[in-house]
């Protein structure tokens, strides 16, 4: 059965099932199908017709109003607006094509959609677009800002593509065996360019497509089992952080036009992290891998998905994204295989403790056959403190600093690591301001803006009007001339800026006027990689160099260094075991990646020892049947 006779029988069998409801017409869309209709309203106030649907037929359903009903853009929002009462409080309204919806941020979404929701109810009767209320972020964000306005130019693209994804995924499949292999293309026994390439008899999933930090080498983009991108049926992406996502445009640059299957937050958080990526290595010099019509590409190829949302991604693959606990949207992906024949599930970076900002890394799968996981603590000296422990060793190292009247540099992650750090200076009552400086202020607006992927905890504090980002603390360096300001001023300070691992960024300028005075701190409070300046520093250099004008200029490192264990995004040893341990299913299989050698092959000893499972710590290029 070609696609096209499939979608006329699905529509037929829509209407059968649908007999009272207007059905104009069905499509695949992306992993859904989508139905439009000239009675949206009929579903709003029956969510049981959707739910029902879905059951029957077992994939997901997406309800849009037909065509004729959506009233323009501008005309909308002035209905909106003449509806909504002002005290709601309305922030920003934007419209999202690809699911004939209208968002709308306001302060007080209560009072917006109305008793009942008569307010929201008689909007999407009005003007046709399915409205959303959500709750305005405190910080607005220029990057969500961009990306909602590309997007919107880009609504015609974007439907046919979603139209051609469709069509992929529910093909019909062409062969009668099954198996499934999984091939290393990096992350392997070291720490950074992730990507790791899932097959199986119709399908190739890339997952994850990093740089590797502190060197030039990239993923094994070029071997027979990945060549020609074009072939590939889908990108998953994990999480944010460039050694999963640093790569990710090069794809698109060489023949790649298929879809990346993320959480949204990691789309957006991705998209600021590579256009940083792409300055920091045109403005050093560096080889630009790729251009910034890339990214756009990127994000305009994005398909976001929701936590526990299952999704049709092949004709073979369903796909189901989990909470991993690491950065804001980061998720284990859960691949089930055929009709229940197999699972195997990457967790990317993950944390399984609750955090100040994330609850701890999902494992309560049902079924896991085999797990791909990471390393990075996995050695036998890998145990980080409690996170108690280490905000104490923070707050003493802070105060002993002040003391002498010296500054502290924290170089952390934009995303994750600084959110962290914040919320634990925060509860400090420090009196000495903390400055913000690099991607940190953007990154922390991005994560108001999704409150619902923050713990039970923080989200609450936030509802309540009391956002510890927005303490009086913390200042925002924003040029040039505020760095300068607070590199001269003769008061203590905290300054917590990027990069992590002293590989670029504003952290240098502090580093070097700052490191010959002995009465300042550097801290880390993150993991190092080989070959980076910050595991150099760590190891005990006392001189770095810096390139200035042509000219090296050698800097002394007088200044205290340390290093704090504890805020790390991931798990250590022990609660890597405790992962698995705590499993319902627990796996047949355990891959350990993404940590230096001798860490990938301790944990994968200890995880056969303890539950005599089958582990292997495999190198890049090698290929892993499991099915």
């Amino acid at each position: 059965m070609t696609t096209e006779e499939k979608l006329q029988a699905l529509k037929q069998r829509i209407k059968e099932l649908l007999p009272a409801v207007s059905v104009e017409d069905v499509q695949f869309e992306g992993p859904a199908i989508v139905i439009y209709t000239e009675e949206p309203q009929r579903f709003l106030e029956d969510s049981s017709i959707v739910r029902n649907l879905a059951k029957e037929l077992k994939k997901r359903i997406s309800v849009r109003p037909s065509a004729s009903l959506l009233k323009e853009p501008e005309e909308a929002v002035e209905v909106i607006k003449s509806v909504m009462p002002a005290e709601g409080g309305i922030k920003d309204i934007y419209f999202d094509t690809d699911k004939g919806e209208v968002i709308i941020e306001a302060e007080k979404p209560g009072i917006c959609i109305g008793k009942q929701g008569s307010a929201v109810k008689e909007i999407a009767r009005r003007i046709g677009w399915k409205p959303h209320v959500i709750r305005a972020p405190p910080i607005q964000s220029s990057i969500i800002r961009n990306i909602r306005r590309f997007l919107r130019e880009e609504s015609e693209f974007r439907r046919e593509f979603l139209k051609k994804v469709g069509r992929r995924i529910f093909r019909d499949k062409i062969h009668s065996d099954v198996w499934l292999r999984v091939t290393a293309l990096g992350g392997c026994r070291e720490v950074g360019r992730n990507a790791f390439l899932l097959s199986t008899p119709e399908t190739r999933v890339l997952i994850d497509c990093g740089v590797s930090v502190g060197s030039d080498i990239i993923p094994y983009l070029y071997v027979p089992e990945v060549s020609p991108l074009s072939d590939l049926d889908a990108v998953v992406l994990t999480h944010a952080h460039l050694d999963h996502s640093g790569l990710i445009p090069l794809l698109f640059k060489y023949g790649y036009d298929g879809p990346v299957y993320t959480t949204q937050p990691t789309r957006d958080l991705t998209a600021l992290l590579l256009l940083d990526f792409l300055e920091v290595s045109s403005r050093d010099g560096g080889e630009v891998p790729y251009k910034a019509s890339h990214i756009r590409d990127f994000v305009r190829h994005t398909i976001p998905l929701k936590y526990g949302e299952v999704t049709d991604i092949a004709p073979d693959i369903k796909l189901t994204l989990y909470n991993a606990g690491h950065i804001l949207g980061s998720a284990i992906a859960h691949f089930h295989l055929g009709n229940g024949i197999y699972n195997i599930a990457f967790t990317g970076d993950i944390k399984y403790e609750r955090t100040l900002l994330f609850e701890p890394a999902f494992n309560d799968f049902l079924r896991m056959e085999a797990l791909v996981i990471e390393s990075t603590y996995g050695g036998p000296e890998d145990i980080q403190p409690s996170r108690q422990e280490a905000e104490e060793r923070l707050k003493d190292a802070i105060q002993r600093t002040i003391k002498r009247g010296g500054k502290v540099i924290i170089p952390a992650f934009a995303v994750g690591r600084s959110q962290e750090v914040m919320l634990a200076l925060e509860r400090m009552d420090l009196e000495v301001p903390v400055y913000l400086d690099g991607m940190i202020w953007e990154a922390t607006a991005v994560h108001t803006a999704y409150p619902e992927y923050l713990n039970k905890e923080l989200l609450r504090a936030i509802y309540q009007g009391e956002n510890p980002f927005l303490s009086d603390i913390f200042v925002q360096v924003d040029d040039a001339d505020k760095r300068k300001d607070v590199i001269e001023e003769n008061e203590p300070s905290v300054i917590l800026t990027t990069s992590g691992m002293l590989n670029g960024g504003p952290v240098l300028e502090y580093l070097k006027a700052l490191a010959p005075d002995e009465r300042n701190m550097l801290i880390f409070v993150g993991y190092q990689a080989e070959g980076t300046l910050g595991r150099r520093i760590q190891k005990g250099w006392k001189e770095i160099q810096f390139s200035a004008a042509g000219k090296i200029e050698n800097v002394k490192i007088n200044m205290e260094v340390v290093t704090i264990d504890g805020f790390s995004g991931h798990s250590d040893r022990k609660q890597l075991i405790e992962y698995v341990e705590g499993m319902r299913s627990p796996p047949s299989k355990v891959i350990c990646v993404h940590g230096e050698g001798a860490k990938c092959i301790s944990l994968a000893s200890a995880l056969h020892k303890r539950f005599g499972i089958e582990t292997i710590a495999p190198h890049n290029l090698e290929t892993v049947r499991f099915l």
